[in-house]
């Protein structure tokens, strides 16, 4: 097997829109108090206007499989991209605060069907023997992105652009955007999505720019594979034989999120100034959390099949739970703000090795193939429904309540995860998909 320039080139476009999902969705971070100023925003409309995006998430992601099944995943992430772009330009130029609502909403839509379409762009163009690696790029990029964000908003806020300020920084994604737009019209078409419309011969050309060894019998072996599948993809999800894995998706992507790992991700400049730190200093402290997260993420990808899923996830909630528990006692005491930033660094980087890494992952093992793409529409569409919620109340708890609650919350949490993985989660590190479906199907 080889790896070509076309399939390394095919993989950095499909995982770029990894890189604009990471930046979008943290970017809005360090416009609150611009935002709220210029447009007269309650801490329940700054919810709102965070949440909003995450609800287009929803739908981009519940869309996204249909469209690209009917377009083919290049064509489809052409869109996500147009999205992206008109989403960059229309919250820079919003007028008011329902237009701004407006593009974050088709921005979110972007993020979803991008966070569909990139990872299974990669893998159906991916060789198998380098499939989980090539894949593996886009959550990579993902992490890139968010710290690319919190760079660019605290180099941003030194140019002292004034009250024009956070135009520049939701603005500035369109020049990615449009980068990510371009390239996509120098990649192929999957070999799969080619197959389905009958361009065998097309088909034929990819997979050798792809570097197969034999081409001819892989084409034969996808033809086979979609035969299979068309036969079963009729097979409903929502059955008692099916329960175990439903329970592992829905609890995974619940627990994902009730970590409090979005809510500290889009509010970590105000979450820095609240407890006394001037604006300058919470952009700079933000970088120390986007660095955490890549690095975080790069020994989760490099532990997950060492150590195993379930130890990850356990370790992963016992780190973040004291983390938190910390967090919520600086707020508490209103004492020791200067290690705000490392007990958030130490979360961050407990959360990324664990939960950040395994989540994917464990929704692609845990259900059989003729209803894996259900099962995994399942989860994600938890994660963000989730998402969204926590994002709309964090703040209005941390006004209405305190700052220090909804970190004991989250820390809370993280204790009822850690007892629910030891009781109930089966360790897939090691198994074949035909030995957990055996497992888990009862």
């Amino acid at each position: 097997m080889t790896i070509t320039g076309k399939l390394l080139l095919s993989t950095a476009v499909g995982a770029l829109g990894g890189l604009l999902f990471g930046f979008d969705t943290v970017v809005i971070s360090g416009t609150q108090e611009q935002l709220m100023h210029v447009f007269q925003l309650s801490p329940a409309a700054w919810g709102q206007t965070v949440s909003i995006a995450l609800w287009g998430t929803v739908a981009g992601a519940l869309g996204a499989g249909s469209l690209g099944a009917r377009m083919g995943g290049r064509n489809a992430l052409r869109v996500m991209a147009a999205l992206y772009v008109i989403s960059a330009l229309g919250c820079a130029l919003a007028l008011n605060w329902p237009m701004l609502m407006i593009f974050r909403f088709i921005g979110g839509v972007g993020i979803g069907g991008s966070s569909v379409l990139g990872p299974v762009y990669i893998a159906e163009l991916a060789p198998a023997a380098w499939r989980g690696r090539l894949v593996g790029t886009f959550q990579t990029m993902i992490v890139i992105g968010i710290l690319i964000a919190y760079v660019s908003n605290w180099y941003i806020d030194r140019l002292g652009l004034g009250a024009r300020e956070w135009q520049y920084q939701l603005g500035i994604a369109v020049f990615p955007a449009i980068a990510f737009l371009v390239l996509l019209y120098t990649v192929p078409q999957s070999s799969r999505f080619l197959i389905t419309q009958n361009s065998l011969g097309d088909a034929l050309t990819v997979l050798r720019q792809m570097g197969a060894i034999n081409p001819e019998g892989e084409l034969e072996d996808i033809r086979r594979s979609i035969h299979a599948e068309s036969v079963e993809k009729n097979e409903p999800l929502f059955q008692s034989k099916y329960r175990i894995p439903i329970f592992l998706a829905i609890s995974i992507g619940m627990f994902n999120q009730l970590s409090g790992i979005n809510a500290i991700l889009y509010y970590t400049n105000s979450i820095f100034t609240s407890a006394g730190l001037d604006r300058l200093s919470g952009f700079s402290q933000s970088i120390y959390i986007g660095l955490a997260n890549l690095v975080g993420t790069v020994l989760g990808m490099l532990l997950i099949d060492k150590l195993g899923r379930k130890t990850l996830l356990l370790l992963g909630a016992v780190g973040t739970c004291i983390s938190l528990s910390c967090v919520g006692l600086i707020y508490s005491t209103h004492s020791h703000a200067n290690l705000l930033v490392w007990c958030l660094v130490g979360f961050i980087g407990f959360f990324a090795i664990s939960q950040g890494a395994v989540i994917w992952v464990y929704l692609s093992e845990v259900f059989p193939t003729r209803v894996r793409n259900k099962g995994q529409s399942l989860g994600a569409t938890t994660h963000w429904i989730m998402n969204a919620i926590i994002a709309a109340l964090f703040p209005i708890a941390a006004v209405k309540l305190s700052r220090a609650v909804p970190f004991y919350f989250f820390a809370a949490m993280m204790v009822v995860q850690f007892i629910v993985v030891l009781a109930m989660y089966p360790e897939t590190k090691g198994k074949t998909l035909e030995q957990l479906q055996a497992q888990l199907e009862r």
